[in-house]
């Protein structure tokens, strides 16, 4: 059919290029997730690869990459003890924070409940600290963890009690992964805690009903009916919690650089030493990639072992 027969008979012609109904939804969905698919692959897989071929390399960032040291980089990652002081201090944020920081997320979310008065307001205030970046987080904790009395207000709370001085918190070496801490705590308790009073708005109040007139206490329906419904936000939360440990880097870059003495350093901030102050861009890159594969690992591995039915979907 040519063109002059097309506009004659319009409706004919279009029959003939009509595709199958299963072709055109196939046509939409790569149309509309193409663009997705090309930022995908300029700013996530090809830095990986990027990053695969620079760390087989001694570069400093500038000019072509040209001495060739294969997988020393990686080896000399595992025999440094500062790095691995890293790892232990990013899996002993991870620890404390699925031991405590979401225990009590979850327990202020269950105390808040559903129908206590005014928690639309217990909700912004402690879901506040979120909302601010990490930068002013730091600046804010720093000025409180000042060593000067009449700068830092916990100093200034010290001094006051007989006998007690002054602490230089961020300089002591016991005791700064505890302040560290203590702000990623402030930082992102009200994340998890919101989190979970979503789960619980989303569990009929018919359920816990049931089982206390069947004879179960508040306790007895909190620990068989809510948390086993709250079971995907609770794993949700724990790999967020994780990997986020795994990865931190402004909050403890500004607040004490890894200092002292390597004391608060993390695998980020080990990272960030290597490859933008001291420009050994090389080695900074096996470091990221040491990252990305101990993250890679953890999530395929967790999502296989907390995979469990989603009890409260099924409802």
């Amino acid at each position: 059919m040519n063109l002059a027969q097309a506009s004659r008979d319009p409706l004919k012609w279009q029959h003939q290029i009509r595709f199958p109904r299963r072709v055109q939804d196939h046509l939409a969905i790569f149309l509309f997730l193409f663009p997705a698919f090309v930022f995908f692959l300029l700013f996530v897989i090809y830095p990986i690869f990027r990053a695969i071929y620079f760390s087989l390399f001694n570069w400093n960032g500038m000019g072509p990459a040209t001495i060739f040291v294969g997988l020393n980089n990686f080896k000399q990652i595992l025999i440094d003890q500062v790095f691995m002081k890293g790892v232990g201090n990013c899996l002993l944020i991870a620890v404390l924070s699925l031991t405590i920081q979401l225990p009590l997320a979850l327990m202020l979310a269950i105390m808040v409940g559903r129908d206590l008065p005014g928690r639309a307001f217990f909700r912004a205030i402690f879901f506040m600290p979120y909302v601010l970046s990490e930068v002013i987080t730091a600046i804010i904790w720093m000025s409180l963890f000042s060593p000067d009395p009449e700068r830092g207000f916990i100093n200034a709370l010290l001094v006051l009690i007989p006998g007690v001085h002054a602490q230089n918190f961020l300089g002591d070496m016991n005791q700064v992964m505890a302040c560290v801490f203590i702000v990623l705590t402030w930082k992102y308790f009200g994340l998890h805690m919101l989190l979970y009073m979503a789960g619980l708005q989303n569990i009929p109040k018919e359920i816990e009903e049931a089982a206390m007139i069947d004879g179960a206490n508040r306790w007895q329906t909190i620990r068989n009916v809510t948390i086993p419904l709250l079971g995907s936000t609770i794993r949700t939360t724990i790999q967020l919690s994780v990997l986020g440990s795994l990865t931190q880097f402004n909050l403890i870059w500004i607040m004490t650089r890894g200092g002292p003495v390597n004391a608060s350093e993390v695998m980020s901030t080990y990272m960030y030493r290597y490859a933008f102050i001291r420009f050994q861009l090389g080695y900074g890159s096996a470091v990221a990639l040491v990252m990305l594969a101990i993250c890679l690992v953890f999530s395929v591995v967790y999502l296989r072992l907390a995979r469990q039915p989603d009890y409260l979907g099924s409802l």
